[in-house]
């Protein structure tokens, strides 16, 4: 038997998360936290960092000088070989900036009993993983709209007491469906978590203003198994999380094809919208291992970043 849980609007506003702000994100943070350093470790443990140009002593590679740099920085002997003049990099010239945003509106709040934990749950755990991994690796990290961009050793925990702030000022009007509307400096990342269960066009048109400048990003939809399987039988009542709205289907099982199908049309035009703003898309199911998702977001970002430096 498949079973959900997701508070009605009118229980929502009687709740004690809505009376008491961030209590509750509060309350959870610590268990998610710990469990995003032991993620994040578990996959640091597994892979080698990477070289990218740097300050530090060993050569890495030489580039072609770009006018506006300072001339102390050419390689003269390498330049006299050629008819053009190079630059000597070393690794780790100087941290990348990424910035994330973990979606937590009402419809991330879902659970099945299929899942490990409710998609709000995952999105906060992957996504402050994401930025320990990073950190670790000497990359700036921040809240798309929340923080500036850090790399401190205790980021996991500052980006937790950011996010139970920002939950408590946002307390009475409700967790935004998008990111920040806001351009963002050229070879910037950014990683967006959530269910995208949003309008794709308003979604392409968020994506567009945050790619303007030329930075670059990843989307990350997060699913619960039952959102892709429909497993419903019989009588079943289904309430719109947002508008209170509720829908009642005598059968429905009579439902699943057509839903599959427009969940899979929407899918796609998530995939586009954020394959024309130059941003990269995966899935990750809720009853899949974090850690698999956030290999694969790791190496998404070390491609954008081979990326960057090309052009």
């Amino acid at each position: 038997m498949v079973t959900a849980r997701v508070l009605t609007r009118s229980e929502a506003a009687t709740s004690p998360r809505h009376q008491e702000g961030a209590l509750d994100l509060a309350r959870r943070l610590p268990s998610l936290v710990a469990s995003a350093k032991e993620l994040a470790a578990s996959v640091m443990h597994g892979v080698h960092g990477r070289r990218r140009a740097g300050t530090g002593e060993n050569f890495w590679q030489f580039r072609p000088f770009t006018f506006g740099e300072a001339a102390q920085r050419i390689d003269w002997r390498r330049s006299a070989r050629d008819d053009r003049l190079y630059v000597r990099e070393r690794e780790w010239e100087a941290a990348h900036t990424i910035f994330l945003w973990m979606d937590l509106s009402p419809s991330m709040a879902f659970m099945s009993s299929l899942a490990r934990q409710s998609k709000a749950d995952g999105a906060l755990v992957l996504g402050l993983a994401t930025a320990d991994l990073l950190v670790r690796g000497g990359e700036r990290v921040g809240l798309l709209g929340m923080t500036r961009a850090i790399a401190v050793r205790n980021i996991v925990e500052r980006l937790a007491e950011a996010l139970v702030i920002a939950d408590r000022q946002i307390a009475q009007s409700g967790h935004p469906d998008f990111p920040a509307d806001e351009p963002l400096p050229q070879r910037t990342q950014v990683i967006l978590i959530s269910d995208f269960l949003v309008a794709p066009d308003e979604l392409a048109r968020r994506l567009r203003r945050i790619a303007s400048n030329g930075a670059r990003g990843h989307l990350v939809m997060i699913a619960d198994p039952v959102e892709e399987t429909f497993p419903f039988e019989g009588h079943t009542e289904f309430l719109d999380v947002d508008s209170g709205a509720l829908f009642r289907a005598g059968r429905a099982e009579a439902y699943r094809v057509d839903y599959i199908a427009r969940l899979a049309q929407h899918r796609e035009r998530v995939r586009s919208a954020a394959g024309e703003a130059g941003f990269s898309f995966a899935l990750h199911r809720t009853d899949a291992p974090a850690a698999t998702a956030l290999l694969a977001l790791r190496g998404r970002l070390e491609a954008n970043v081979e990326l960057g430096a090309v052009a």
